[in-house]
């Protein structure tokens, strides 16, 4: 039931996982995360989140007699949905994927009051105690980044003077992320100093969804769990039976490499080619040449983001001029800056798959356009981070 309410053709449970409340104190179940379950449908839900229930005991099994089990029934609390110890709270930046990843857990999202001054100051206020509660705060750092990045921090605080047993910043997005390191005298490493607010404010764990690099793990002082978005978009992939020898992986640019060979590795070991690109200044890029054979074949572009989209379409008209059939584009985070609309709906890709890391606009939409959900990929790795389990055993 509940994978039919997020419109997903396939679950990762059986059907009996639906009717059974993970939260309850007297049943409890764990099941392997076979494989991600992709979603093609991201509109918000509009309609209240499933409300879980206590399992029926077997009485049989138990070997109770009619009237133990009356007593027992008798004497037993009522299930109060609060009794749980996780939480979970959405910004005001992609409430959407909030609603999905809820959906998928059994749970509601957490009340919370989340307003601005006339001077633009953000106020936020829980509706609800979170004492001694594992809470999980939903938050991409997307445009408008810094309304967004000061919305995360202020929740952390909140939760964290409300006495919050672990506060773990759910981030399927996380801005500042391409500031990682120095490529130029004078500048800024703000990957690091976004880390360290986010630390500073309150936050005992983050969670986050394909980084722009792996060293920003390393720019945090608290446990950072990094999700990969590739299960969603490989299980999409797959479904669409392009033959294995026709397929190539690309990466548009030398830094994408080692994410487009992992990628490569899962897709029937496809072979791969790399572009050859020199950047003149931010959001300028310039293609320079090829590295691999994509004649005749089908062409997967494989990226963490698409901004302004300028890398992505010059190297999709480069695939084409080297006899490229189709080319597909492929990305996590779709940030679509201006003019990226106009750039990917031009006609050079068959197909642009990206995910709901980052909201996007009904007037952005166009028919190339493929939107797939990580809320079950969220919120599985959120059962595991709250039942201390592993979480890298997801992608194996």
């Amino acid at each position: 039931m509940m994978a039919s309410l997020l419109q997903c053709p396939t679950s990762p449970f059986p059907p009996s996982f639906s009717s059974i409340n993970r939260r309850s104190p007297v049943l409890r179940f764990h099941f392997p995360f076979r494989h991600a379950v992709r979603c093609n449908l991201v509109d918000p839900i509009k309609f209240d989140n499933g409300k879980p229930y206590a399992p029926l005991l077997n009485t049989s099994a138990l070997h109770l007699s009619s009237t133990a089990t009356s007593h027992l029934e008798n004497t037993l609390p009522p299930f109060n949905k609060y009794d749980t110890r996780l939480r979970i709270f959405s910004g005001t930046a992609n409430p959407a994927l909030s609603h999905e990843i809820a959906c998928y857990m059994g749970l509601e999202l957490g009340k919370i009051k989340i307003k601005r001054f006339a001077d633009g100051e953000i106020y936020v206020q829980l509706q609800e105690s979170v004492r001694g509660c594992d809470v999980f705060l939903v938050q991409p750092t997307c445009p408008p980044a810094n309304e967004n990045l000061m919305e995360l921090l202020i929740m952390i605080d909140a939760c964290r003077r409300a006495s919050a047993k672990t506060i773990t910043a759910v981030i399927p997005y996380f801005g500042y992320a391409r500031a990682d390191r120095k490529t130029q005298g004078r500048e800024s490493i703000a990957a690091k100093l976004v880390a360290n607010l986010i630390t500073e404010a309150g936050a005992n764990r983050v969670l986050a969804c394909d980084l722009h690099s792996g060293q920003s793990i390393g720019y945090f002082d608290i446990p950072v769990d990094h999700v990969y978005g590739q299960p969603v978009i490989l299980d999409y992939l797959a479904s669409k039976t392009i033959c294995s020898d026709e397929l190539v992986v690309v990466s548009p640019d030398v830094g994408g490499v080692a994410r487009a060979r992992a990628f490569a590795k899962k897709l029937s070991d496809a072979p791969l080619a790399i572009v050859d690109k020199r950047r003149h200044g931010h959001n300028v890029a310039e293609v320079m040449n090829l590295i691999g054979d994509v004649k005749g074949k089908v062409a997967v572009m494989v990226d963490d983001m698409i901004d302004t989209a300028g890398t992505i379409t010059k190297g999709a008209a480069l695939l084409h001029q080297e006899g490229a059939r189709e080319v597909y584009a492929c990305s996590t985070h779709a940030v679509f800056s201006p003019p990226a609309i106009e750039r990917l709906s031009s006609g050079l890709f068959q197909e642009v798959i990206i995910t709901n890391t980052i909201p996007v606009s009904e007037q952005n939409y166009f028919p190339q356009l493929t939107v797939l959900s990580v809320a079950n990929l969220l919120g599985e790795t959120i059962w595991r981070v709250h039942d201390d389990c592993s979480v890298s055993s997801i992608f194996q």
